[in-house]
């Protein structure tokens, strides 16, 4: 059984990976700033078999909260083995290029934020030696493309900052593992045009599951977002911002 932190856990892809901890009968603390949602959702993980759902209502950017959130999900589940971070924005790319305040707002969410719970949380895993740390990134933290530079560089931030907490909890009994989701239908997404490249938050969450299970590094979801942005990866600049991408 795992004590499960989860931030952002209203999120679509963080609800459904939710249902799944809870029907595996786990232990978990919701995070998220809406009060009602959060209930709705932790007496449905309650009726799914979850052995414990505890909430705790913060701002994700409320820094000087994050030590009180730990510390109350460690008095509340007597333990804490896993977080899971998917908390987000879709930035305003056009906003952003104009406005710093939108800009620093936006890298507050999607990056800062995160760093600072994967600070305080891969502390407390090293002392125990032991746990998992589990964030959602993206493929957009590839490689900046002019549609999406602003989210891009965030996620960017977080999958190199977990690339260095994987190199230093090496050996520490700690997974260090950043999921790298291409286009999933959410709400965040209602706007966009659908594709074949689409996929749903339940597939998401089982890609989660089954990369903490086999104690992978990173995860690319769906799988074939490997090959797609290994491609765009290497092609050579002079072409590259040619394209309208």
């Amino acid at each position: 059984m795992r004590n499960i932190l989860i931030v952002g856990a209203t999120s679509a892809i963080a609800q459904a990976t939710a249902r799944q901890f809870a029907e595996r009968g786990n232990k978990l603390m919701l995070c998220g700033r809406n009060e009602n949602r959060l209930n709705a959702l932790a007496d449905d993980l309650r009726s799914r078999g979850a052995a414990q759902v505890e909430t705790f209502i913060m701002d994700a950017c409320d820094f000087d909260q994050h030590q009180l959130l730990l510390q109350t999900t460690l008095t509340q589940l007597g333990k804490l083995d896993t977080l899971l971070l998917a908390h987000g924005t879709l930035s305003d790319q056009s906003v952003c290029e104009h406005d710093i305040h939108t800009l620093r707002s936006e890298l507050d969410t999607n990056a800062i934020s995160m760093l600072s719970l994967l600070t305080l949380c891969a502390d407390h895993f090293e002392q125990q030696a032991s746990g998992t740390l589990v964030t959602i990134s993206s493929v957009a933290g590839d490689r900046g493309r002019q549609s999406n530079y602003v989210y891009g560089a965030a996620k960017a931030a977080v999958s190199t900052f977990m690339a260095g907490l994987r190199n230093r909890l090496a050996g520490k009994g700690v997974q260090v593992l950043t999921i790298k989701p291409g286009f999933i239908d959410t709400p965040m997404t209602a706007e966009f045009k659908k594709g074949p490249l689409w996929s749903t938050p339940e597939k998401a969450a089982r890609g989660i599951i089954n990369a903490i299970d086999k104690g992978k590094d990173v995860a690319y979801l769906p799988g074939f977002w490997a090959l797609i942005m290994l491609i765009i990866r290497l092609i050579p600049e002079p072409i590259f911002k040619r394209l309208s991408l």
